[in-house]
């Protein structure tokens, strides 16, 4: 049984949550102030409540997404040889179990968001048709990746609408950052199959552009990214702490972009599973930091 629970966390990627999870944190504590789950400086329990229900939304979501996309690119996933060993494809993990997987987390997904607000129910079924829906993008757009920053990048203004019923300014300018941010190291991950894309008719920006032109739009992303988060925390009146950290985060794409150029592909995983999956981590240690300093 365990084995099996690992399989399905391993399908759906689920160290992967470091991405996203950290931002909605960050919406989760600008968004305090604002409501009355902190009274006379103690939590109440509505605090616990509201956490809870946001991080199971969040999980429960990106799972259906996960099972999701490895169910329509099983095909593809089967004729690429370095995804030949997911587990679909690889035959640990049956098509019908994972359509099951899916339904189950789309309505542990729905429940949780009924359980937010009326708002957060009538929106979910919105939320799960974008974050869905990325996994066909790729079959018609090389904008995919963008398509897959706009649904991770959700998190922060979803979780302010669950707090306060409507999204704080720094709230969408930290979704436009995520969502910046993951379309950057998107491209730079794709940028491992651009042959079998190519073979297989799929689109990507490094399959319809080429490495070097891909490249050079992921680093336009982080740059971009970078400036809505400074942008965000100006606006939310982040103290100098955050900006220090703001700071190892710039040196943090730095390093990024000098593992991953033209000739040293094979720095991708590093770059991903280690630089990059510390970006958003050391953002919300930076706030959580700023406002404890505060």
């Amino acid at each position: 049984m365990f084995g099996l629970f690992g399989t399905y966390l391993r399908m759906i990627k689920f160290s992967h949550s470091i991405f996203a999870l950290p931002f909605a944190g960050i919406a989760f504590i600008q968004a305090l102030p604002e409501t009355s789950l902190i009274v006379n400086g103690s939590v109440t329990p509505a605090f616990f409540r509201m956490l809870a229900l946001i991080v199971v939304c969040m999980v429960a979501l990106r799972s259906a997404a996960m099972g999701f996309n490895r169910l329509v690119d099983r095909e593809f996933d089967a004729k690429n040889p370095r995804t030949q060993v997911r587990e679909i494809p690889s035959g640990k993990l049956s098509v019908s179990s994972v359509w099951i997987f899916v339904i189950v987390s789309l309505a542990v997904f729905e429940i949780a968001a009924y359980l937010i607000s009326n708002v957060c129910a009538i929106l979910a079924p919105v939320a799960a048709l974008i974050v869905l829906g990325y996994s066909y993008t790729k079959r018609f757009t090389w904008l995919c990746h963008f398509f897959l920053g706009a649904a991770i990048g959700l998190s922060p203004a979803a979780t302010s609408i669950a707090m306060t019923g409507s999204p704080s300014e720094s709230a969408l300018l930290w979704t436009a950052g995520l969502a910046l941010y993951i379309a950057g190291f998107d491209i730079l991950y794709a940028c491992q199959d651009i042959d079998f894309d190519r073979s297989a008719g799929l689109n990507s920006l490094p399959a319809r552009f080429g490495l070097g032109p891909a490249l050079t739009v992921a680093r336009i992303s982080h740059v971009l990214a970078l400036s809505f988060f400074g942008w965000a925390a100006y606006v939310s009146k982040a103290g100098l702490v955050f900006f220090a950290f703001l700071a190892v985060v710039a040196s943090l794409f730095l390093v990024e972009h000098i593992l991953v150029r033209p000739g040293k592909l094979e720095k991708i995983p590093i770059a991903f599973f280690n630089v990059n999956a510390a970006i958003s981590s050391v953002l919300f240690v930076g706030l959580l930091a700023d406002q404890w300093i505060h």
